[in-house]
């Protein structure tokens, strides 16, 4: 079992002496299991004794005793006579779900549900199951069935897709996955070491933080400052003194802030990500939902070599999240070893959500029109309604996605969040999509079910806001 330096463990224990509630030995407790949860401390590595570590912290000893025993409490750590104190990457089993987005799709009966951004299905996807025919199926029905690749129909279709948008791409470059939270996973597992250095956006989506901390990742936050910081120039600052495995970006509808980069941030971003040789992952799931337009976006790693980029995307924000198919476009190397990990997990997706989805794809620019004509007129009516009853709030108008990005000033959201589910009202706060737990005073607010929803959560959100120290709206 390695050790760990008191000394190294003391430069990466910074500022949690000063900053955050409670107690002393709570503060380090909390600390060492961010530490933990991070990555920054591998799992199994063994802490300093309770008399160093206290020693170059300038604390009492019962300040660190006190700290390991509350992570003993927890399953956080676990002491041997005679080798000192282990600790512990994952802790109890039921951590990683209970932290993730689950309890978005598992809201309670009487709960006011804005959790989730998850649209509700078009008709296009009853049309499309409707239209099949036996025909269709019949040649299949001929094999066994398994396209560990993807139907090869589907997978030209989604190459003919990034051609429309000029950018050359042959369907050995697709990979047909469930959807684009697997295909974000498969990415993890393929191309991520336990303790590799991967460079996310701050805040980003927090399913794509779940599969990389699982992993094992240490997660590096740039362009912390939100919608206006790109965190390109960051990057290159950055890549002076570390060398990350692989960078993760949403430069269109960015979840959960809504903003896309602009043509002079596009170019920067590529241009960094080619000067330095970074393997780029750009997740484009929500990219089918800007505001503005009716086109397809063309990827921000278009130009950089295949071979050191991913893109991620997907059928099921559009359309229906029931339809799981989603796809990776990559070198044909790099979608062999994503296929060679997804036939482990599940040998292959349903044939017949790829037939459908095949239909879909030839009906989605009209869809797509549809859905972002709804999306404006849904948003109009939700901002609205803020400026009246929460005055203020602040938000900037997002470029596609279904939610707003709400600051909530003065506010601890996380505490507004537990209040407000006590009340009935799910809601996320900021800190559930940043890799460092910061945005502690932002909500993302889905707009695209209806006013109605938000209308109905929104005296009991503004009420503990107020409770939470916020003054509320």
């Amino acid at each position: 079992m390695a050790r760990i330096a008191s000394t190294r463990l003391s430069r990466l224990l910074t500022g949690w002496a000063s900053e955050g509630p409670g107690p002393l030995p709570r503060r380090l407790a909390d600390a060492l299991r961010e530490l933990a949860v991070r990555g920054d401390v591998p799992a199994g590595s063994v802490l300093p004794s309770q008399r160093e570590l206290a020693l170059v912290l300038g604390v009492s000893r019962s300040t660190v005793t006190a700290a390991y025993g509350l992570l003993e409490g927890e399953g956080r750590l676990e002491s041997v006579r005679g080798s000192g104190s282990r600790l512990r990457g994952a802790g109890v089993l039921d951590r990683h779900p209970m932290e993730g987005r689950l309890a978005s799709f598992d809201a309670r009966a009487g709960t006011a549900d804005l959790s989730s951004g998850a649209l509700p299905g078009l008709a296009d996807v009853a049309e499309a199951v409707g239209a099949l025919t036996a025909g269709e199926l019949a040649p299949l029905l001929g094999a066994d069935g398994y396209h560990p690749y993807g139907l090869p129909e589907l997978r030209e279709g989604v190459a003919a897709y990034y051609r429309a948008a000029g950018v050359p791409t042959d369907a050995e470059e697709i990979l047909v996955t469930a959807g684009s939270q697997q295909a974000v996973w498969l990415v993890a597992q393929a191309l991520v070491d336990p303790g590799d250095t991967v460079v996310v956006e701050d805040p980003t989506y927090r399913g794509a933080l779940e599969a990389l901390r699982a992993r094992g990742a240490r997660l590096v936050p740039v362009g912390g400052a939100g919608a206006d910081c790109s965190g390109a120039a960051e990057l290159r600052r950055l890549c002076g003194s570390v060398r990350p495995r692989l960078v993760y970006l949403q430069p269109t509808a960015h979840n959960p802030t809504g903003r896309s980069l602009d043509g002079p941030a596009r170019r920067e971003w590529r241009e960094v990500l080619g000067a330095l040789g970074l393997f780029a992952v750009e997740d484009t799931a929500c990219a089918e939902l800007t505001l503005d337009g009716d086109e397809a976006v063309v990827p921000l790693v278009a130009g950089l070599p295949s071979g050191s980029t991913v893109t991620v995307g997907t059928l099921s924000k559009l359309f229906w999240g029931g339809l799981r198919v989603g796809w990776v476009r990559s070198s044909p190397q790099v979608v062999a070893r994503l296929a060679k990990i997804k036939t482990s997990v599940d040998l292959s997706c349903s044939v017949v959500d790829q037939l459908v989805a095949v239909r879909l794809l030839a009906e989605l620019p009209r869809a797509r029109a549809r859905r972002r004509a709804l999306l404006r007129e849904r948003l109009a009516a939700a901002e609205a309604l803020l400026r009246v009853e929460a005055p203020r709030w602040e938000w900037a108008r997002p470029a596609g996605g279904p939610a707003l990005w709400v600051r909530v000033p003065g506010a601890d959201t996380e505490a507004t969040a537990q209040l407000a589910r006590r009340r009935g009202v799910s809601v996320v706060p900021g800190s559930a999509f940043s890799p460092v737990d910061g945005f502690r005073d932002r909500l993302r607010l889905p707009y695209a079910h209806g006013v109605d929803a938000l209308a109905a959560a929104l005296p009991t959100l503004l009420d503990c806001a107020a409770r939470s120290g916020a003054g509320g709206g």
